[in-house]
């Protein structure tokens, strides 16, 4: 097939295109190289750098009319991974998050409206990076049944209340796995971008008869993750801060968990959604389907690296920050026969073991937890 991958350059984008090469594929990438992730001098960037030579590289805009045109000639499947990611960011750069990640997606979607009523349109499948962040807090259960939380109180969080409590009744909650039919309520402007961008795809993508899949990833990370983005990605976060030999902050108490997603599972859900041409207008969680808790993942690291900084708790949280999610698979395995391979064990060790040949920098990790300290989102 002609496949489009929009943000081929990033992290999963990358992975995907060398993984779509070996399959035989023709790959198109579109990608503005963003230096909060490739660097001040991106034709140096290892990811950038990764992708095969007969991959054909646009360096555009997903808000760029002129370069949607240029990357969808001749596509028969696009893959949007394009989008600004990061929730803490997403809450004070509001208007670049909705025009990258939402605006990007409508003219995409313009376009193809476009081909289609001018009678030359070849796109037939699109595959959109949606997020767990749609959900806000997971799903849990009380007594009455299922509860879907929200937003927790910042009263609360001070004095170090961080669990997730009914809203009715004050009880503890007993967190489950949450599926495609838990409510969405997102809890930061990156998830709200996130839910607009599924919709619009699922939407318009079905008046067009193009056959479209969101794909909702949990916390994607492994080999050729940024290590210069301070401000996504946990296990590169925390892996610049023990190798420069600091200690690490972690926020609340700690047991605050995630299901993370190995890369080399992202990048086959992909190809299994692509190639699932029975299948329209659904969304998937993609995950583990396991919960790990941020301080395992500190824990895991610093034993790895044998680092000598300390791991403090420090009962700080962010604002529009969650306190559990991980991913019911029930679905996804069913419909797709996706089955995540990779454990948390086994993909930390192999994250770790690439991390050790990298050059590690400084990140703007202090400078970005000092930024939102001072627009009040940090407490």
């Amino acid at each position: 097939m002609n496949i489009l991958i929009t943000g081929g350059a990033g992290f999963i984008g990358s992975a995907l295109a060398r993984a779509l090469n070996r399959l035989g594929d023709t790959v198109t990438v579109l990608d503005n190289l963003s230096p909060q992730i490739h660097g001040t001098n991106p034709d140096d960037s290892p990811l950038f750098k990764s992708l095969p030579e007969s991959v054909r590289f646009i360096k555009g805009d997903v808000r760029r009319r002129e370069d949607w045109l240029a990357a969808l000639e001749g596509q028969e499947a696009v893959i949007h991974l394009a989008a600004e990611t990061g929730t803490g960011q997403s809450m004070y750069q509001i208007d670049h998050y909705v025009e990258t990640n939402v605006r990007g997606t409508s003219l995409m979607l313009d376009l193809l409206a476009d081909a289609r009523d001018a009678g030359h349109g070849t796109v037939r499948r699109v595959v959109v990076a949606s997020s767990r962040s749609i959900y806000g807090e997971g799903k849990y259960r009380g007594h009455a049944g299922y509860v879907y939380p929200g937003a927790r109180k910042a009263s609360d969080m001070r004095l170090g209340l961080y669990d997730c409590l009914c809203p009715e009744t004050g009880e503890r909650l007993e967190l489950v796995p949450t599926d495609e039919t838990s409510k969405t309520h997102p809890s930061s402007v990156y998830g709200i971008t996130k839910l607009f961008q599924e919709q619009l795809v699922l939407t318009v993508c079905e008046t067009l008869d193009i056959g479209a899949i969101a794909l909702r990833f949990q916390n994607v990370y492994g080999p050729g993750q940024s290590l210069r983005n301070p401000y996504t990605g946990i296990l590169s976060i925390f892996s610049t801060l023990l190798l420069q030999g600091k200690d690490v902050n972690i926020f609340e108490d700690g047991l605050e968990s995630r299901d993370f997603v190995y890369i080399d599972d992202i990048v086959e859900s992909i190809v299994l959604a692509l190639d699932a041409t029975n299948k329209a207008g659904v969304a998937y969680n993609v995950g583990s389907g396991k919960a790990t808790s941020v301080l395992q993942v500190a824990q895991t690291l610093k034993r790895f690296y044998g680092a000598t900084g300390a791991l403090n708790i420090t009962g700080n949280f962010r604002l529009g920050d969650i306190r559990h999610n991980y991913a019911d698979l029930k679905k996804i395995r069913k419909e797709l026969d996706f089955e995540p391979k990779v454990s948390f064990a086994e993909g930390a060790m192999h994250f770790c073991k690439w991390v050790e040949e990298q050059t590690i920098s400084d990140a703007g990790y202090d400078q970005s937890v000092a930024e939102m300290r001072s627009r009040g989102l940090l407490n």
